[in-house]
């Protein structure tokens, strides 16, 4: 038995789960840090005097080193191994991050975010594409998911650290703490093996037999008695031939359609993800909430991702994710037009975490169905794409929403532009996004 259909008879286990914490805690830290500077963000812009552009030059330039991280990791990726790559990137933002406590003024703190938002968009990637390649297929777009709720865990710790440290001991600590993940480089080192598909895609088969064998043990399979064999290198080589790495396959006939769809769908729910979210805070104090207030508001809106990802985990695999992601974010788009209405204390708080709850569910099916859409050679350095793309759209979309408010555009106007921009990509995804539920990794290039 070749080593890939090895892999996916093995049942899941304790490697599985294993995996899925290791990588999550790793996505949670990346939350974390995005976080951190949108509760930051209303308290520098007291003690440095920033004006709405500059706060929002601040969260786009994170987001610009998003889109070249992604762009270069996901390659990266793709050539010497997704391990290395997660690795590499978890430490250069948290390093980064602790920099950012020694920011002495806005031109620096600009080149600082530029080197979180580096690592950040390189991370995010690069992990996906590793959990993908080791899930089995029936459960792989769950899986990828409850990675994703990672993030709403380390949005929870960003909104804690914020609510408690900030106004204590100021927003220097915040960024300390964030730069804690570096110390999880070594865990990883141990803990995390290479992916099997990449090894083999390499024609490194004696390692990935190493590990699907390890693998086999912990689930109680025995292995086969020979270690490796030729016969078995023929027939991967045959499944996964080698080929040069090319942005340029990412546009052939064959996977044109798929790319500009995850293209899309990328742009807009990051736009809208980074345009609101990053804003939060200062929009709620903007409509005369306090500073506590507006973070005691957004924590409870933060704890309604949680529920948000774990609806999104069971609906991925049972109606599928297409009609999952385009369910979620209609949805979304029409919680954010009620929540641009304004209204009492008690309205805002429903439509903002129904918002959340959507939007954040939808993220999770998009992490799951991005890798899912390329064949291994090109899986981290197409899903990098992606996020590339993305991030572009996180860019222009803190420092959209600081010109709409510099102009004194209301809370109307900036939450029907987030309506239509979702609802946009919804109508893409349902018309141009194959179905990948239930199938195989190497079955889903047929689709």
């Amino acid at each position: 038995m070749d080593l890939i259909n090895r892999l996916e008879r093995i049942p899941v286990n304790k490697f599985h789960y294993q995996l899925l914490f290791v990588t999550g805690l790793g996505w949670m830290f990346d939350a974390m840090d995005t976080g951190i500077i949108a509760f930051v963000l209303p308290t520098l812009a007291k003690i440095w005097g920033l004006s709405t552009p500059q706060m929002g030059y601040i969260g786009s330039i994170g987001l610009v080193g998003m889109a070249i991280g992604a762009v270069l990791a996901g390659e990266l990726a793709d050539r010497f191994g997704r391990k290395k790559m997660f690795m590499a990137t978890l430490l250069l933002y948290s390093v980064a991050t602790g920099l950012c406590s020694i920011a002495w003024s806005f031109e620096s703190l600009l080149v600082f975010r530029f080197l979180v938002g580096f690592g950040l968009g390189g991370q995010l990637p690069v992990a996906v594409t590793l959990v993908t390649e080791f899930a089995p297929a029936h459960l792989r777009g769950r899986f990828i998911v409850l990675l994703e709720s990672f993030w709403g865990l380390g949005w929870l710790a960003a909104a804690l650290i914020s609510y408690l440290v900030i106004p204590r001991f100021g927003w220097h600590v915040a960024f300390i703490l964030g730069a804690l993940p570096a110390l999880y480089v070594f865990y990883i080192f141990h803990m995390v093996p290479e992916s099997v598909r990449y090894l083999i895609n390499k024609g490194d088969f004696v390692a990935a037999d190493k590990i699907v064998r390890r693998i086999e043990k912990q689930a109680g399979i025995i292995s086969p008695d020979s270690l490796f064999d030729a016969e078995s290198a023929c027939l991967e080589q045959t499944l996964l031939p080698k080929v040069k790495i090319s942005f340029r396959e990412l546009l052939q006939p064959a996977f044109l359609k798929r790319t500009l769809m995850l293209w899309c769908l990328w742009f807009g729910i990051v736009y809208s993800y980074y345009g609101i979210f990053t804003w939060l805070p200062s929009l709620m104090v903007s409509n005369g909430f306090t500073e506590i207030k507006s973070f005691e508001y957004v924590l409870i809106m933060t704890i309604a991702q949680l529920p948000g990802y774990l609806a999104a985990a069971y609906f991925v695999e049972r109606i599928g994710r297409k009609a999952t992601l385009v369910s979620f974010l209609g949805s979304c788009a029409v919680c954010a037009y009620f929540f641009g209405q304004g209204g009492t204390a008690g309205v805002i708080l429903i439509w903002g975490s129904l918002m959340s709850f959507f939007n954040l569910g939808a993220w999770g099916v998009v992490y799951s169905y991005t890798p899912e859409l390329y064949p291994t050679r090109i899986r981290a350095i197409g899903s990098g794409w992606a996020a590339a793309i993305g991030r572009v759209g996180g860019v222009l979309a803190p420092t959209v929403v600081g010109m709409m408010l510099a102009r004194q555009s209301g809370f109307e106007d900036i939450f029907l532009m987030f309506t239509i921009v979702m609802l946009g990509v919804a109508g893409i995804v349902a018309l141009f996004g194959p179905e990948t539920k239930g199938l195989k990794l190497d079955e889903i290039s047929k689709v």
